[in-house]
């Protein structure tokens, strides 16, 4: 294939990939924009493999089937839970190919630059490694945080921020003796920094808590993005690093709106250490907050039954019953009795960004009923119900009147502002944040303890008795 036809299909798959992001901006177009991120992931491999300087298709042709085959064997598996740790696997595996990409490109025996151009072909191997080994150890453990493996709570060393200043500056130091080096004599020097920025990456992530880990996602995304591309650098591909900018200026872009959502910085998550110790909290013990009072499915059923106006904010423990199905056959049944139903998403609800909304549309929940908070916070006051299922810390009012509380500032759901709110839970422990929820102590509340899916389960079988009976 020419280089001018390999040229052309580079742009058209540019363009395919920025359409790609176009589409997932809303609900609507996401399949069709998932539809034009496949056609030009497609055709960048078909073209990629078909250039001149590629000839090893003995090894290149059996690499791409087996990875292909353990993809589509991973994708139909997983279920929705899961999505977000293997979203951060995924990053890690852009960071340990940047890393090894660096690494072979370094140690290439027909690197044939001079001067300044092979000065500058060491400076991007040096980037494109720290880069991918952070994103690659970091993403680890944001996997580990993720699944469970590795405790939610943040864990730093004391001083910490001192201590990655001073590996940055000990990366520059390393970074400055390995360029210039001849005969590959500066591999040891970038070795010794893989190491030190894959330690860099641990201590990153750990010192981050269960809270910020729709942030960690999205950062995480954006460093495989700018490690993609600093590997499109090493190896003079253009559209790897067309897409590589596109993936780490997207994840960026969504690491600041997360952080908005939280009414927090980036630089505040990152160094923040958000949940590394007990919160301390000004607000009420339990004894002061007073009793929790507990409905049965049956009487949850019946106070659904009689409210006209509902609204329904789904968290992670929705996800987890995976009851996402059965509770839209609910919604089905109370609008088919006139009630007007509304889903309220937060913007960092679950464990990944728009984990919510991928769950609604898997149970087939219409687009024009799921809201986001900025459109749905004002309309508490005229609400009914609000049933909230499995969240916890986005309908924390502490965010709003406890200044004392470690997520105060963040902007929240204000669901006790309707007339009764149902949250279920499979019992009073906190959130992912690790914080108390004097929700469940208003006096307009009811707590629905249980499996999610059990429950909503045993509030649609009576709603559908109720309905024979009519």
């Amino acid at each position: 294939m020419s280089s001018e036809l390999i040229t052309v299909a580079y742009l058209i798959a540019g363009i395919l990939f920025i359409l790609s992001l176009g589409g997932l901006s809303s609900q609507q177009s996401a399949k069709r924009g998932n539809f034009y991120g496949i056609a030009g992931m497609a055709l960048a491999m078909a073209v990629t493999a078909l250039h001149p300087a590629v000839t090893g298709y003995a090894v290149l042709v059996p690499t791409i089937a087996v990875g292909g085959f353990i993809g589509a064997i991973l994708a139909a598996r997983v279920a929705m839970t899961s999505m977000p740790e293997l979203v951060a696997i995924l990053h890690s595996f852009v960071g340990a190919a940047a890393v090894l990409v660096g690494i072979a490109s370094y140690l290439d025996p027909h690197q044939s630059q001079q001067g300044v151009a092979l000065l500058i072909h060491e400076v991007e191997v040096f980037v494109g490694v720290f880069i991918g080994a952070v994103t690659f150890t970091g993403s680890v453990v944001a996997f580990g945080k993720l699944r469970g493996t590795i405790g939610s709570k943040a864990w730093s060393l004391p001083g910490r921020n001192y201590w990655n200043l001073a590996m940055l500056a000990l990366a520059g130091y390393l970074g400055t003796q390995f360029v210039g080096q001849e005969n590959h004599a500066g591999l040891s020097f970038l070795l010794l920094m893989t190491a030190l920025a894959s330690l860099f990456g641990v201590l990153m992530v750990m010192a981050i808590g269960g809270a910020d880990m729709p942030v960690v996602v999205s950062m995480l995304n954006s460093y495989s993005g700018w490690a993609a591309a600093a590997a499109g650098f090493m190896l003079g591909n253009d559209l790897l690093i067309i897409t590589g900018a596109l993936v780490g200026s997207s994840g960026a872009i969504l690491s600041y709106i997360m952080c908005a959502a939280m009414n927090r910085s980036f630089f505040n998550v990152i160094f923040g250490s958000f949940g590394g110790s007990s919160p301390q909290s000004s607000g009420r013990t339990q004894e002061e907050q007073g009793e929790v009072e507990a409905v049965t499915s049956s009487e949850a059923a019946e106070m659904l039954g009689d409210a006209q106006n509902i609204v329904i904010v789904p968290g992670y423990g929705m996800a987890v019953a995976q009851a996402q199905s059965p509770l839209y056959e609910v919604v089905k049944k109370l609008r088919a009795r006139g009630a007007h139903i509304r889903f309220a998403i937060h913007p960092v609800a679950g464990r990944l960004p728009g984990h919510m909304n991928v769950l609604l549309a898997e149970a087939k929940v219409p687009y024009d009923i799921v809201l986001e908070m900025d459109e749905i916070n004002d309309d508490f006051s005229e609400t009914d119900l609000v049933l909230v299922i499995g969240a916890n810390d986005i309908v924390n009012p502490s965010a709003l009147n406890d200044v004392g509380s470690p997520i105060y500032g963040m902007p929240v759901l204000e669901c006790w502002k309707a007339k009764q709110t149902i949250v279920m839970k499979r019992s009073l422990g906190s959130g992912y944040a690790g914080i108390d929820n004097p929700l469940f102590y208003e006096t307009n509340n009811r707590m629905l303890f249980g499996d999610a899916k059990q429950n909503i389960e045993e509030i649609l079988a009576e709603l559908q008795q109720v309905a024979q009976a009519a």
